[in-house]
Formats: C-alpha cells, structure tokens, sequence
C-alpha cells in the first residue's frame, strides 16, 4: 500500500486511534516494509500536522528500529543477509570499529540510504542497543519532520510550498544517493 489517499482513509477510519494506527504502521514499515515511511510522514503531516505528524511517526520509527536492532542480535548475521543486500553488508564489515556510531548516524540523517537495512546491519555491532535507538531517532527526525511539513502544507493548501518542499528534498535525496559511496568510503578502515 503505497498510495497516500489510500493511508490517509485507512488511518482516518481509526478515528481516535488513527494515531495508534500510524505508529504501528510506521513501525512495521520499518521491519517488513509494506509501505514507504515517507509516505507515511506525509499522510501523517497531512492529518495531524507537521509537529504531531513527526512526533507519532517517530514513536513508530523508534519502536520498529528497536525490533530490527534485536531482531540482528537475536538471529545473526545469516537472519540480515536474507533482508539486506550482501553489498550494504560488506560495505558495513569495512567500517572501522572507532567511527561506526557517527558512521550509523551520518547514514539516518542523510536522506537516500537505506536507513531500514542500516537498522539491520547495525544491530550486528557491539554497540548498545539504546546507542542505536538514539542513533537512528536522532538520524532520522529532520528528513521526517520535512517530509511532514509537506502533509501540513498540502492539508492547508499550500501547494507551492509543498512542491518546493518537496523538490528540494528529492535533490538532497538525489544527492545523498548520487555519493553513498563515498560516505560508506570515509567512514572505512584506512
């Protein structure tokens, strides 16, 4: 389900729960992915607003990086090579022991990197898995927030700011995608 009209209907029919109902969606986006998180910080900027919209979808992010950060520990690496490219892996195994938590936060923030993987292959780390809540929260919330100001503009109307919004995250997506490989690169045991 990808089509925001669709969501927003769905989450409505919740009434009073609809938030209950994005979190959770929000969270097991996060883990099986059914739907783009994007999409819904948009429908949840769209009902809620951009500071409620962040705040509910960012509970659900929490709660679902937490599930794929213990579901990395409990199962191991051959349970993440089943979800996660081999390549994303290996790039990860090359990142030096000393960089991997501003490593881990440099790849939530900037937009265009699979952050749901990298909650995966972060959970193989020795890092402790409230480091990695913090990381990926942290990480994560500025694109999110963005990206539900976008539902809040579209709601009031404001289409032309919604576009600009929204083209200017598309670059800087386009952008981060354009030179993953050399933030994996700087971030590698030299």
């Amino acid at each position: 389900m990808t089509n925001p009209q669709e969501l927003r209907l769905l989450i409505r029919e919740f009434g009073i729960l609809g938030p209950f109902a994005l979190v959770a969606l929000q969270a097991l986006q996060v883990v099986v992915a059914p739907v783009p998180g994007q999409v819904l910080a948009v429908v949840a900027g769209y009902l809620y607003g951009a500071w409620w919209g962040t705040f509910y979808n960012m509970l659900g992010i929490t709660l679902g990086s937490t599930a794929a950060f213990w579901l990395s520990r409990r199962y191991g690496r051959p349970y993440v090579e089943q979800i996660s490219h081999a390549e994303t892996l290996m790039k990860f195994d090359d990142i030096d022991d000393n960089h991997q938590r501003l490593a881990l936060f440099v790849m939530f923030l900037v937009p265009g990197l699979p952050d749901d993987a990298i909650c995966f292959v972060g959970g193989l780390t020795r890092l402790p898995l409230w480091q990695l809540v913090v990381l990926a929260v942290v990480g994560r919330a500025p694109g999110f927030f963005l990206v539900n100001v976008i539902g809040e503009y579209v709601e009031a109307g404001r289409f032309d700011a919604a576009i600009l919004l929204a083209v200017g995250l598309a670059v800087v997506t386009a952008i981060g995608y354009r030179y993953r490989e050399r933030l994996f690169e700087a971030f590698t045991l030299r």
